[in-house]
């Protein structure tokens, strides 16, 4: 693959570097607040090299250069990234430091941006490099944004009120609970650079980041329960501003870094996870005595009242009826052939719009035909587009952000008749999913102790899969969102460690991936909830499942199920026709019976 646009624009960066007397410089996917998903404005990486998941660094040398991804982009990055102007470099197998360290010299500069970097890894980087003799520098202006002549401007879309009736607690509680939490560790004031963070804390939501409705902003919160709010004034209607009241002082955005230096002689908390490195030099600068301590609205963000559980639930039925829809629709056009992998996409966002409440998609929708569907974090496109065939498995993962609610649903089905394999693929997948919906745990349990029961079937025949079991959801905010996951232990990943509470949100989703032939996943969200258990002598939680839409029956296994678990599924389709039904035209009602309808355990199905 070549690619002159992206030649072009590597030359001019490594222009713009040895004008800047620079030897090198490392591109993130990231912006100033260390977020998931970025805006327009901060796809630097994109810009540069093509490449287009949501995940990876590239590092740029005078005559080499390379792109950093994990397993989950191999195959993408090799389609998206010219191979003769990057090298491809895996993680966590090696790392940015690794590659700098075998190509740099003794007295090479190289540069990065402390806007979209932390701490810890800047300060490791250094060391790396000081190793070899060359150094690491801190830029005052991005060398790509100089080179990046059409860069878009960060959005300027105005924000908006989250009514206390969604949110089910006012800002000026929430504000409240964070000066308790400082005035008991002694601080005045905590740092908040989270975009999520603050649109839960001020009760704000935004337009800025594609599919996650939070507006670009910092934030001061202090132990008196103030609080100093930097964003661009044209962002900021009347109504917000009456909203915000008094006692949150409004300033432009660009103002935060002066504002950093004026807390000098406080004590200031910083979370390292979220804030970027030019946070701590500009504070440690100032004199301000800096200690490490997670956001705290991280962890009452994550467990929701009851407001936005209910809340939550009723998005969910909205969005099951729009997939079942779907589901529909795809079991009558797929199997004629003609249909894509964009269409299937499109049609999908069609019925979700045609709820009338869908506000976004909470994520690019994972529509993955045959082969496509093997790569867990698969973006269709146009280069990669794919017809739906006969004899594959369409595998899709998608999700809608509403006033009251984030969704996030994988369904897998077969076009046409299913192998023996992907049935028994597909039933075991199921068996682990069931086995994490039914578990019963004591309080103080973390994801990292949850994990194996998804994976158990699969393991039993020496398959697995490569992503964690489940992730964090928020409330018309992040589809991911910490301190919560479900995850084997290994690499440290975030949030493994993280005792499960009751009003967290996770998804649950095992899955398994046969390269070059079809992947299988299958979701749902789930709420830990209290469990009444007569004789219990600890204090137990469950998981109640939220998401309801049918799951393939004709690709399950009905003899590899226990009677338990066969039970689960037809409990499981009775309360999904039972909640979705009402409303429902004649035809749709009797396509969701159908598709709910218990399993067939008679000897002659067992046998089949």
């Amino acid at each position: 693959m070549s690619s002159p646009v992206h030649a072009e624009r590597l030359a001019r960066v490594r222009a713009e570097l040895k004008a800047r007397g620079l030897d090198g410089f490392i591109v993130p996917i990231s912006d100033e607040h260390m977020s998931e998903y970025v805006g327009a404005y901060a796809q630097r990486m994109a810009w540069l090299t093509g490449f287009g998941g949501s995940a990876g660094t590239a590092a740029v040398l005078p005559e080499k250069a390379a792109v950093f991804v994990d397993g989950r982009y191999t195959v993408q990055v090799r389609d998206q990234v010219d191979g003769s102007l990057f090298d491809y470099v895996g993680v966590p197998q090696s790392s940015v430091a690794e590659w700098l360290g075998s190509h740099v010299s003794a007295g090479q500069r190289v540069g990065y941006d402390p806007w979209l970097h932390g701490i810890d890894w800047a300060r490791g980087l250094e060391k790396a490099l000081a190793a070899k003799g060359a150094s690491l520098v801190a830029v005052d202006k991005n060398p790509v944004d100089a080179a990046w002549d059409d860069q878009p401007a960060p959005s300027n879309a105005p924000v908006s009120v989250y009514d206390t009736a969604l949110a089910g607690q006012s800002a000026v509680e929430k504000r409240g609970v964070i000066a308790d939490w400082l005035k008991a560790k002694g601080l005045d004031t905590t740092v908040m650079t989270a975009l999520d963070s603050i649109a839960w804390t001020f009760n704000i939501r935004g337009e800025d980041v594609s599919h996650t409705p939070v507006g670009l902003a910092f934030a001061l919160l202090h132990a008196d329960a103030t609080a100093d709010l930097f964003i661009a004034p044209e962002k900021i209607t009347d109504a917000v501003r009456a909203h915000l009241g008094n006692s949150v002082r409004i300033h432009d955005r660009s103002a935060f870094e002066g504002a950093l230096a004026g807390l000098a002689g406080k004590k200031v908390a910083v979370d390292p996870d979220r804030a970027v490195a030019a946070i701590f030099t500009a504070l440690e600068n100032a004199g301000v005595q800096v200690e490490r301590h997670r956001d705290p609205a991280v962890l009452p963000k994550a467990i929701k009242n009851q407001v936005e559980l209910n809340g939550t639930r009723a998005a969910h039925l909205r969005d099951g009826v729009a997939v079942s829809r779907f589901l529909k629709w795809m079991e009558e056009v797929a199997p004629q052939g003609g249909l894509d992998e964009l269409g299937a996409a499109a049609k999908l966002r069609e019925f979700r719009e045609a709820g009338g409440a869908l506000k976004d998609l909470s994520f690019d929708t994972i529509s993955a035909a045959g082969p496509n569907g093997a790569l867990p974090h698969y973006k269709v496109d146009e280069t990669t587009n794919r017809r739906i065939e006969r004899g594959t498995l369409y595998l899709v993962d998608s999700g809608g952000q509403y006033a009251d609610g984030t969704t996030d649903i994988t369904r897998t089905i077969a076009i046409g008749a299913p192998s023996a394999e992907m049935r028994r693929r597909f039933t075991q997948v199921l068996k682990g999913h069931i086995a994490l919906a039914t578990a019963r745990f004591p309080k103080g349990t973390r994801g990292s102790q949850l994990d194996i029961l998804a994976r158990q079937y699969l393991w039993a025949d020496g398959v697995d899969y490569a992503h964690g079991t489940g992730h964090g959801v928020g409330t018309y905010l992040a589809v991911h969102e910490g301190p919560q996951r479900i995850a084997k232990p290994a690499g440290g990943q975030a949030g493994t460690e993280e005792p499960l509470h009751a009003g967290m949100i996770l998804s649950n989703e095992p899955g398994y991936y046969k390269a070059g032939h079809f992947g299988i996943r299958i979701e749902n969200l789930v709420i830990v909830v209290p469990q009444e258990i007569d004789g219990a002598e600890e204090e137990m939680l469950g998981f109640e499942t939220i998401t309801f839409a049918p799951i393939a029956r004709d690709l399950v296994d009905v003899a590899l199920l226990s009677s338990a678990e066969a039970d689960w599924l037809d409990a499981y389709h009775a309360a999904v026709f039972e909640k979705l039904s009402p409303g429902m035209d004649e035809a749709m009602r009797d396509w969701l019976a159908a598709a709910c309808a218990p399993l067939d355990r008679t000897p002659a199905a067992l046998a089949a």
